[in-house]
């Protein structure tokens, strides 16, 4: 038996900066769009429509939020501390450069880790950490190391 990763979700607190940022400055296609205001949740995803898909929902949109969970998941998106992700590229400077250029939050400029890989950091306009490493370089789970 063999597994594929097919969706992802990511929380957004403005489905218009969202879509700024993994649209325009990533170059992701948008795959759905439904509901309406600060309700919607977008399906974005690397340009051809194969490959894993990015939900990008409300904090609450899962059923059964209670309000104090609510804003647990609010106070940590904005210390960037409540989700994150890690994306590749075969031209990290390159996705630097356009990140940065078209204003996202740099966390961390390439650089080569102590750990194996060559990767930068952003935060998306919600505090979602948006890691990107090097492709071709060997890619172990960085996402536990500190720092």
């Amino acid at each position: 038996m063999e597994f594929i990763v097919q969706w992802t979700f990511l929380p957004h607190d403005d489905p218009d900066d969202a879509l700024a940022f993994y649209r325009d400055a990533l170059g992701f296609e948008v795959r759905a769009d439904v509901g309406s205001g600060a309700r919607r949740r977008i399906t974005v995803g690397p340009p051809g429509g194969g490959g894993t898909a990015i939900v990008l929902e409300p904090p609450d949109a899962t059923h059964g939020v209670t309000d104090e969970e609510r804003r647990t998941i609010t106070e940590m998106m904005a210390k960037g501390t409540y989700a994150r992700i890690t994306l590749a590229t075969d031209d990290l400077d390159a996705a630097f450069r356009r990140l940065r250029a078209r204003g996202a939050e740099v966390v961390r400029e390439p650089a080569e880790q102590p750990y194996g890989v060559r990767d930068c950091a952003f935060r998306d306009p919600a505090g979602n950490l948006v890691r990107i490493t090097e492709l071709g370089v060997d890619t172990p789970c960085t996402d536990l190391l500190p720092g």
